[in-house]
């Protein structure tokens, strides 16, 4: 049976931090009255960069995730990464919000960041065996 337990959690709450990331923008959408596009509105537009953002980024880290748990099954390491990753996304979302909750989305970005070179690093040294 091919079962990647790591990379299951790991897309799974993507999807629900996808989902929560569309709510944000929807009900920003409600608020504002702004059914397509962004209105100009610079905190719907924030909302919708976050949302971008994830997308951009989230592929290749399950793609990393996925790889990695092939080579090294059961890995506490992998799923530590997994977790900081998704908590660093959330923080990000929120974050750019601004307000006093602004500074999140540094702490979003870096741990992003440091997950992806973390995890490039780590496939690489399985690949080249080191």
């Amino acid at each position: 049976m091919f079962v990647l337990p790591i990379t299951l959690c790991a897309a799974a709450a993507a999807a629900v931090i996808n989902i929560w990331l569309s709510i944000r923008i929807g009900m920003l959408r409600t608020a504002k009255k702004i059914s397509i596009g962004d209105g100009g509105d610079m905190d719907l537009i924030a909302r919708m960069r976050a949302q971008a953002n994830f997308i951009e980024n989230t592929p290749i880290m399950l793609v990393l995730i996925a790889a990695i748990e092939l080579a090294r099954t059961g890995n506490v390491w992998l799923m530590g990464v997994a977790a900081i990753y998704m908590l660093g996304r959330v923080a990000h979302g929120i974050g750019m919000d601004g307000g006093p909750l602004g500074s999140l989305r540094i702490v979003g970005t870096l741990t992003t960041m440091l997950s992806q070179l973390g995890l490039a690093v780590w496939a690489v040294s399985i690949a080249l065996d080191v």
